[in-house]
């Protein structure tokens, strides 16, 4: 039996096994920097495949993080996770929210190949009807108000899938293999804390993946890479103004619902970028204590994006410039708190050409017809791979295809756990590629 077969058997053996490990995170979803359980589960059985294993500050960058949840919020959820059947032994290194593991593996002299894959759930209430097959099955979120609508439960079981592979194989191998469990991707708030503590310095390889729904009639089970991501940036702003009687003495308050209007008609009116795309929206705003009150504090949720990097930071500048203006031009004060950045991504070419002939040659897997997918929305898996690419490496995003029972984000979202094996033979083809 050749290596590629013997990848496809084990693959094919675990996928019992996989789908049990997808439909306990599943029950148990986590949230960005909330993933305290699932954390402590990866790390535990990394440890004892033999992994070397970072968890804690060794994987993120603690100042790095962005949109990271109060204290008092994520006391109350590392209690949850202990209470729910966290590891001892690892979920003690998640407590204030330092979710996200590293294992390695080193094989010698070779290349280093990294692999990303996001574990973090979102804050959707999930469908309890038996119609919802999490439901009828008994997998369905425990934890009201979150649920994996997004597929990174099979994400971060796909990981540990190609954990136990690799291991298998390591003799077979050259060179070092990080298989990176990043938390908080919703949001696009913790890939870039991972770049800063250095993991994807000296990275040769990147290889990152999503679940992407297909048709119905399509045998295809990978699109090799991926384009288009929107770069973005996301602020939390807070106004401080002066409150007053609104009949008595308004002209003493200083109102922060004209700084707030102000900063919303002009975000809209930033001229558009000839460039390429560019979007910019304010998803909320929370002011005011009493029509009769001049209010004195808002809260105002605010993102741009740009269709590439250099788009995005032409409307983050021109975003802070309005926001800071309309404050001062009615006597306010702002706070801007960064909640959130991604950048532009282009898969490598030579790598999606790698994917498709490890699929196709070795592995019999049929690839999509396209080689590259465009993404719509933002990924900040994008930092990883723009760090790799910078440094001469090769990087992709692929597309792993499955069918989903309604779209991502929907409280009836679920996929076809066939993709999890799939999914670990693709990776483990690959790296053996790489690696041998």
């Amino acid at each position: 039996m050749n290596i590629y077969d013997r990848i496809k058997t084990m693959s094919d053996e675990m996928a019992g096994d996989l789908t049990a490990q997808r439909r306990d995170f599943h029950k148990y979803a986590e949230p960005g920097w909330f993933e305290m359980r699932t954390s402590s589960i990866i790390a535990r059985k990394l440890t004892e495949l033999g992994y070397e294993v970072l968890v804690g500050d060794q994987v993120c960058k603690k100042d790095s993080r962005m949109g990271v949840p109060s204290e008092e919020k994520l006391e109350e959820q590392y209690e949850r996770a202990i209470a729910q059947g966290a590891d001892p032994e690892f979920v003690k290194y998640t407590k204030g929210g330092m979710t996200g593991v590293i294992g390695i593996l080193r094989c010698g002299e070779g290349p280093t190949v990294a692999m990303r894959f996001d574990i973090d759930a979102l804050g959707v209430f999930e469908e309890h009807d038996p119609s919802h097959r999490p439901a009828k099955e008994g997998f369905n979120s425990v934890n009201e108000g979150f649920m994996h609508a997004c597929g990174h439960d099979g994400h971060a079981t796909i990981g540990l899938g190609v954990a136990k592979v690799l291991m298998s194989i390591k003799d077979q191998l050259h060179g070092t293999v990080k298989l990176i469990f990043q938390p908080a991707e919703e949001g696009v708030r913790g890939a870039k804390s991972i770049v800063d503590n250095g993991h994807l310095d000296g990275v040769d390889y990147l290889i990152g993946s999503h679940v992407t729904n297909k048709k119905e009639d399509d045998p295809a089970v990978v699109i090799p890479g991926s384009y288009g991501s929107l770069a973005t940036t996301k602020y939390d702003v807070i106004f401080h103004g002066k409150s007053a009687h609104a009949g008595g003495s308004p002209e003493v308050g200083r109102n922060v619902m004209l700084a707030v209007g102000t900063a919303i008609l002009n975000l809209y009116a930033i001229p558009r970028h000839s460039g390429g795309v560019s979007r910019v929206n304010v998803g909320t705003v929370v002011a005011g204590s009493g029509r009769n009150v001049i209010a004195d504090e808002a809260k105002m949720e605010i993102e741009v994006r740009g269709e590439t990097t250099e788009i995005n930071e032409y409307m983050k500048n021109y975003a802070v410039n309005i926001i800071e203006s309309a404050a001062k031009m009615h006597g306010c004060t702002c706070e801007m708190k960064l909640m959130g950045a991604a950048n532009s991504l282009a898969s490598s070419e030579a790598l999606m050409e790698r994917v498709k002939r490890v699929c196709e040659e070795d592995l019999h897997l049929p690839v999509a017809k396209e080689m590259s997918s465009k993404n719509g929305g933002s990924e900040d898996v994008s930092y990883m791979m723009n760090r790799v690419q910078e440094q001469g490496g090769q990087a992709t995003f692929m597309r792993v295809l499955t069918h989903e029972a309604g779209p991502g984000h929907s409280r009836i979202f679920d996929i076809d756990e066939q993709v999890l094996p799939n999914a670990v033979k693709i990776f483990c083809g690959v790296v053996y590629d790489i690696m041998h």
